[in-house]
């Protein structure tokens, strides 16, 4: 799924619009939104929380990926089917960064003992979507927790809870200092022998970003930025076979791991 083409260069921006001219209008569309962002909002966050609900206005499912219902309800099967036969148990408790609208929560939700799910995302619009979709599909009473977050430094969340955290798409829409936040705080919510499982954009070249919404990064990259905050990190090859464009790492939290097996 990496590769190494820029998709920030002139000359693959140019290449692209030839091959496909019925996208040249949403590019633009996109560009535009992005310079009147850029000015208009303070961080990444809220740039991004804008273009959320600029997306979302138009279709919850097309602003969390999905190309149609049918996409939508693959991607999400798909997160589930990899997660469940991947460590996750009806036991665990799970926490969800970049919930949306629960495209794969649903499922998590679904599976797992009530309110054993916590889901976070930094749009409040993608949020009321979400509640639409636990009543679309009569998930009420397996009381799920959905909280809108400004950032993720994940203060609210109490210490050791999580056995499983899942982030879909976050990375991918992320600059480093964002992720350096996620890695900074997530081993301090994570339970000895937890695990946390997040897709990237991939590229085997020059690490680069189109606008402010589609992040490149190389998966050496990830993992030393992990391991500066005691997380070992795994590529996970399997994943590649699967029809999604993004790539997936495992971390593990190397100090609650080491306490864990020493206690036993």
């Amino acid at each position: 799924m990496g590769d190494a083409r820029n998709r920030a260069s002139l000359a693959y921006k140019a290449g692209y619009a030839v091959r496909n001219p019925e996208k040249v209008q949403p590019y633009m569309r996109r560009l535009a939104r992005d310079a009147w962002l850029r000015m208009s909002t303070r961080d990444h966050v809220g740039y991004y929380r804008a273009v959320m609900k600029d997306d979302a206005s138009r279709s919850a499912e097309r602003a969390v990926g999905g190309r149609s219902h049918r996409h939508w309800l693959a991607l999400g099967k798909m997160q589930f089917d990899y997660l469940a036969g991947h460590g996750l148990r009806p036991t665990d408790r799970l926490l969800e960064i970049g919930c949306g609208n629960l495209r794969a929560g649903r499922l998590f939700i679904d599976y797992l003992e009530p309110g054993n799910y916590y889901g976070v995302d930094i749009s409040p619009d993608i949020l009321l979507a979400a509640h639409d979709t636990l009543g679309r599909y009569g998930l009420q009473d397996r009381l799920p927790h959905l909280t809108l977050v400004r950032d993720l430094g994940l203060e609210f969340l109490p210490a050791g809870l999580f056995d499983v955290v899942h982030a879909h798409s976050v990375f991918s829409h992320s600059p480093l200092p964002v992720i350096r936040e996620c890695f900074e705080n997530i081993g301090r919510v994570m339970a000895p022998g937890g695990f946390f499982d997040f897709t990237f954009d991939r590229t085997e070249g020059k690490e680069h970003h189109v606008l402010r919404e589609d992040f490149y990064y190389r998966t050496e990259t990830l993992l030393a930025l992990a391991d500066e905050y005691g997380l070992k990190g795994e590529f996970m090859d399997d994943w590649e076979a699967l029809p999604h464009q993004q790539s997936k790492i495992r971390v593990r939290c190397v100090a609650l791991d080491d306490r864990a097996s020493k206690r036993s």
